[in-house]
């Protein structure tokens, strides 16, 4: 099997079928059958609606240059699922991805020719997030949760170094309840007995709610609630330079390279995290978590991929990317006109995210994502039937792009918000 047809394979298998039902019975049977290799590795485990991918590109960044063989697995890709499976930084080749399909294939196809149900697209993915790593022999792994925790097809580890929770926030309703307090309990559900929690600020509800379960599951809670101490000294589109001061550590000088005003706060957390792999005897230098800091890079996240005009892709989806989107819109360009290149898929709470993004930009280009799960535009364009601004409409990404990059002034901004499938084909076509 070459990589076109494993991508071939691979994009066979429905992620999203009616007919699956929730629960960690399929992979685990698969993993029973290839061995259990996530027995053999140490995790990070990470969980939350935003800022999971952010947290993760730090920490990796962090762990490499200290020296330790980092795996990360993330979801979902931009352009190649190959983006999906990283050590030290680097894609896994086509060839060795190639080789992972082939090899979960006879597994996967020998499930269902035994009469057990077929794992989704998701837990096949990551039966290779397992099997590859460990193949790889890497010192630990940074595993993102794909779609809440609980039942998430990577809660099938056992015993996590850390359990690391970012922000939580509503999406995904249809799959993980439609109350905040129903999410933050399936985001939860990553926490283990005795496993050391690391928790980003949240709401009181949302923290209430974890810090319990927590107290049941005698896990050290380690959060930032309270007591936390943050200075801007230098805030433009270069870099963030911030103080912080908290109950467990102190940094006067951090250099962040990634935009953002919610990307302070996915830093600070980032900093709890490396203070408790030091207790757990990491060897973490403050040098080294500040370097590799101010290095890290993560794509589609505030992301200026051209100036003049200044292009931004920003894969906010949900109501809280949408809100921290629009509080660093405010930040870097309060006096600008602004260019909105916006695409969604059917499920989310569309109509509130237009509401909210919407005071804040000058012209409007509606598109479609490249997904079965897109929202049509005549659908998106009736959410703003009360909007006296201007609005173009082109289902096909590309020449919507096209479309609104033609109409932005050398001077304004081109943001591009909604769907990552939408900044996928865009960055995608920019290789």
């Amino acid at each position: 099997m070459n990589y076109q047809q494993a991508l071939i394979y691979i994009n066979q298998i429905s992620s999203f079928r009616s007919t699956t039902t929730l629960g960690l019975s399929r992979i685990q049977q698969l993993l029973e059958r290839i061995g259990n290799p996530q027995k053999q590795l140490k995790c990070i485990h990470v969980a939350g609606t935003n800022g999971k991918g952010s947290a993760c590109a730090m920490l990796q960044s962090i762990l490499t240059q200290s020296g330790y063989k980092t795996a990360l697995y993330t979801s979902p890709h931009l352009i190649k699922y190959n983006e999906r499976y990283q050590i030290d930084g680097a894609y896994i080749s086509d060839e060795k991805f190639a080789q992972e399909v082939c090899f979960i294939k006879k597994h996967y196809t020998q499930m269902i020719d035994e009469g057990f149900e077929a794992p989704t697209l998701f837990e096949f993915l990551t039966a290779i997030c397992f099997h590859y790593f460990a193949q790889q022999n890497v010192d630990i792994v940074l595993l993102e949760t794909g779609l809440g925790g609980l039942s998430d097809a990577t809660n099938i580890i056992e015993n996590p170094l850390l359990c690391l929770i970012m922000s939580i926030g509503i999406d995904h309703i249809e799959f993980l309840g439609n109350t905040i307090e129903q999410i933050a309990i399936e985001k939860a559900g990553i926490i283990k007995q005795n496993c050391a929690v690391v928790l980003y600020p949240q709401k009181n509800l949302v923290y209430n709610k974890i810090a319990d379960i927590c107290k049941q599951k005698q896990s050290p809670l380690y959060d930032l609630q309270n007591n936390v101490k943050t200075k801007i000294l230098l805030q433009n589109l270069e870099k963030t330079l911030f103080s912080v001061s908290t109950k467990y550590f102190q940094y006067d000088m951090v250099n962040l390279s990634l935009l953002g005003e919610y990307q302070i706060q996915n830093c600070i957390t980032v900093l709890l995290a490396c203070h408790v792999l030091k207790q757990y005897g990491f060897h973490l230098t403050e040098q080294t978590i500040l370097n590799s800091i101010q290095k890290t890079k993560w794509q589609g996240r505030m992301e200026i991929i051209q100036h003049y005009p200044i292009v931004i892709l920003d894969g906010a989806h949900n109501i809280d990317g949408i809100i921290m989107l629009s509080h660093s819109i405010k930040k870097y360009f309060k006096h600008k006109k602004i260019t909105l290149l916006i695409g969604v898929l059917q499920e989310k709470e569309y109509q509130k995210m237009i509401d909210i993004i919407l005071p804040m930009v000058d012209i409007v280009v509606l598109t479609e994502p490249m997904s079965s799960r897109k929202l049509d535009i005549e659908k998106l364009e009736k959410t703003m039937q009360y909007s006296h601004k201007k609005i173009l409409k082109n289902a096909h990404v590309i020449e919507a792009y096209q479309t609104a990059l033609s109409i932005t002034a050398k001077k304004d901004i081109l943001l591009c918000c909604g769907s990552l499938y939408m900044i996928g084909e865009i960055k995608s076509a920019q290789m």
